[in-house]
């Protein structure tokens, strides 16, 4: 294809061609004023001078034409997967391919946009959320590589449900008309659970409020009545009934009864014509948080491993430590007059009696019975234990002695009895089989090995010697003796450590070793932190991929039951990883909440897991509308429309308006027709140049007309 045109290049600078003109246009005026013969000629003559001087050149281009790019949007998102929207789009998309297909020298780009963020991340394994259904960003990163005088348009095949829709035409980055297809129909009816207001965390023992609103799009089809009832459900409770009025706010107390995560859920009744009933479930999920822990240490007697203790429990932001250690013990008796001792009395019956419930957790550090605890006192603590406490006893040769704490009713309350022997000897703790299991001490730097193999950690120098009766050793010194002990008695929990020498580690001792990771967990242990229970189910949800994770000090698991959001129910093998530890992958097809349950040796363990809705926003509303993108397809003439005319229609049966090309027209859209702007791009393939005012035929046509004009005014 040819194309030809004139270009100019002036000789000279284009102000004094212009000055040379006006200049003409003066004598000219002059010579037509004096009614001079030559006048005409004079004037061609002085046009001829001034278009040598613009330099003409006639501009021969060789052309090939570039189609037209149009690009198709395709949205796969959640909404889209519901009431048979995925045939209606399928059946667009192959109306869409004819008649696209139609029109010459057109290419045709598909875009699969928000695809389906369950089943996408389900296949990839990609842990990313979206943020709703975000189609101009897809259609952007598609643009990339076409060139904007080629776009002839775009063309949305979606619910019109589309979240980051442009507010201007400057803000939409190309000038061609945009047009939506619409999914579903103008008649729809859904109705959904909005949260608007939810607990992230709440303190264990105490409440929060959670605000919802039930919110109705489109009429019902049936005679209901615009007061519901919702259905709550609380881990361990019986089922509440909630009634609630459409569109108002309805408050729901959530409880945490426990430290870790809290579930609770709320279902409203589906009506008949609804479009889906996975927005009307909706689960809250809060992690149950202690309030300061409380923390009683009672040292015995000054030692150097009681500042090790100290400092542990005073860097730990949610600890509040109470620390006493007996300086001045009843029997010692040096002379010294009462009066003039400046020493705190110990308030045992405060502690011991009246608070003693207060606190999370009681540590005896070397401690002994020399009088200062009556024995109620004793009482109290075991009963503490017995009812929910917890208590750490450190002992050192104390506990071997005849003032051991054995030797009070506290013996009820401690797992293992002293043989009256104290093993002085160099000796590296170790993990037991058990103690590879345990979450207190698994995975212990330097002491996670081989059996036979010497940890790496320093050594200590004193134990006492003890005879389990109760509770896991899961760690050994001497000779293979019990070190470390620990117990669930009744509600509560004990540890017994049997050595007093874990501060070697704190000072590096022999190259020190993991004291404060040890220490820390056998105290968060102790006040029941969920990460270190024994015995746990957990369960994970990525899109539809579901990890159940099972850690247990059993040699084997039960398989999980899993119950899906259907009602339906199956078995789920687990395989073990590592000591302790036992997972398995589960791909989900729906997506809702998922319940996992499996016995345990301390009752059936439960965790819960929500597949598939990995973004709420995008089932916030899923009725199809065209009040969305209407403002932003009208702004570039474009069209929006529905291509099912009702929701009883069937979902193939779709109407798809006719496609054409226009060429500089400002609207692009009709009632039955669609247009995509004709862009008439092309790629030069070669130029010719030819001067047009040049050489001896200008100069000869240029005298010719001078000294024709001198003749003339000559006659």
């Amino acid at each position: 294809m040819s194309n030809w045109s004139i270009d100019f290049s002036p000789i000279l600078p284009v102000p004094m061609l212009i000055a040379a003109g006006v200049l003409a246009l003066i004598l000219v005026g002059i010579l037509a004023l004096r009614r001079s013969r030559g006048a005409v000629l004079r004037a061609l003559a002085l046009a001829a001078l001034l278009l040598a001087l613009f330099n003409p050149t006639l501009r021969q281009e060789e052309r090939e034409s570039l189609g037209n790019v149009a690009i198709v949007v395709l949205d796969e998102s959640t909404s889209q997967s519901i009431a048979g929207r995925p045939e209606q789009s399928a059946a667009i998309r192959r109306q869409l391919e004819a008649r696209l297909g139609a029109i010459e020298k057109l290419e045709v780009k598909w875009v699969t946009g928000a695809r389906n963020i369950a089943r996408a991340g389900a296949r990839s394994g990609s842990a990313t959320r979206g943020r709703g259904t975000n189609l101009f960003r897809d259609l952007n990163s598609a643009l990339a590589d076409v060139a904007p005088d080629r776009l002839a348009g775009v063309i949305f095949v979606s619910d019109g449900q589309i979240h980051d829709v442009p507010k201007s035409t400057a803000a939409l980055g190309f000038d061609a008309p945009v047009h939506t297809l619409l999914t579903g129909s103008p008649r729809e009816f859904d109705r959904r659970i909005e949260i608007l207001t939810a607990p992230r965390y709440g303190i264990v023992g105490q409440s929060r409020d959670i605000e919802i609103a039930v919110r109705e799009t489109g009429t019902p089809r049936t005679g209901a009545t615009g007061q519901v009832q919702l259905r709550v459900r609380r881990e361990g409770q019986d089922d509440e009934i909630v009634l609630a009025a459409i569109g108002e706010r309805v408050t729901i107390e959530m409880q945490f009864p426990r430290a870790g995560k809290n579930i609770l859920e709320i279902d409203l009744a589906a009506v008949e014509g609804e479009l889906t009933k996975a927005n009307n479930r909706v689960v809250v999920v809060a992690e149950g948080v202690r309030e300061n822990l409380r923390v009683l240490l009672v040292s015995g007697e000054p030692h150097a491993g009681e500042r090790t203790w100290r400092n542990l429990l005073k860097s730990d932001a949610a600890v509040d430590l109470v620390h006493f250690t007996i300086l001045r013990p009843p029997q010692k008796q040096d002379g010294t007059p009462i009066n003039e001792l400046s020493l705190i009395a110990f308030p045992t019956r405060e502690l011991f009696s009246v608070k003693i419930n207060e606190f999370d957790l009681i540590i005896f550090d070397r401690y002994q019975h020399r009088g200062i605890l009556q024995l109620l006192y004793y009482d109290n603590i075991a009963r503490y234990v017995e009812g929910g406490g917890a208590l750490l006893v450190a002992a050192g040769d104390d506990y071997a002695g005849p003032q051991s704490v054995v030797r009070t009713p506290l013996f009820n309350a401690l797992p293992a009895m002293p043989t009256g022997q104290v093993l002085e000897q160099a000796f590296r703790a170790r993990l037991t089989d058990e103690g590879r299991r345990h979450p207190v001490t698994r995975g212990l730097q330097g002491g996670d090995i081989r059996p036979g193999i010497e940890p790496t950690w320093g050594r200590w120098f004193r134990q006492v010697d003890v005879i389990p009766e109760r509770g896991r050793t899961v760690m050994t010194g001497v000779n293979d003796r019990p070190l470390l002990i620990l117990d669930r008695k009744g509600k509560g929990r004990v540890a017994l450590m049997t050595s007093d020498h874990a501060w070697l580690w704190a000072r590096g001792f022999d190259g020190g070793g993991p004291h404060t990771d040890l220490l820390r967990r056998m105290s968060h242990w102790l006040m029941k932190e969920p990460d270190l229970e024994e015995e746990q189910l957990i369960a994970d949800a990525t899109d539809l991929t579901i990890t159940v994770e099972r850690r247990s000090m059993d040699d084997r698991v039960d398989p999980v039951k899993m119950l899906s959001p259907a009602g339906g129910d199956r078995t789920v093998e687990l395989q073990e990883v590592r000591k302790g530890l036992w997972r398995a992958t589960v791909d989900v097809e729906d997506p809702g909440l998922y319940k996992f349950e499996t016995p345990s040796t301390i009752g059936d363990l439960k965790a819960v897991a929500i597949a598939g809705i990995a973004d709420p926003r995008e089932m916030s509303d899923v009725t199809a509308t065209k009040s969305v993108v209407e403002p932003i397809t009208n702004a570039v003439g474009g069209g929006v429309y529905w291509t099912r005319s009702s929701p009883t229609a069937a979902a193939t049966s779709v109407s798809v308006p006719r496609v054409t090309l226009l060429t500089g027209a400002r609207t692009f859209a009709g009632t039955s027709w669609m247009a995509l702007k004709d862009r008439q791009a092309f790629v030069t393939k070669g130029v010719t140049l030819t001067p047009m005012f040049n050489g001896f035929a200008a100069l000869a046509a240029l005298l010719f007309l001078i000294t024709f004009a001198w003749y003339r005014e000559g006659r």
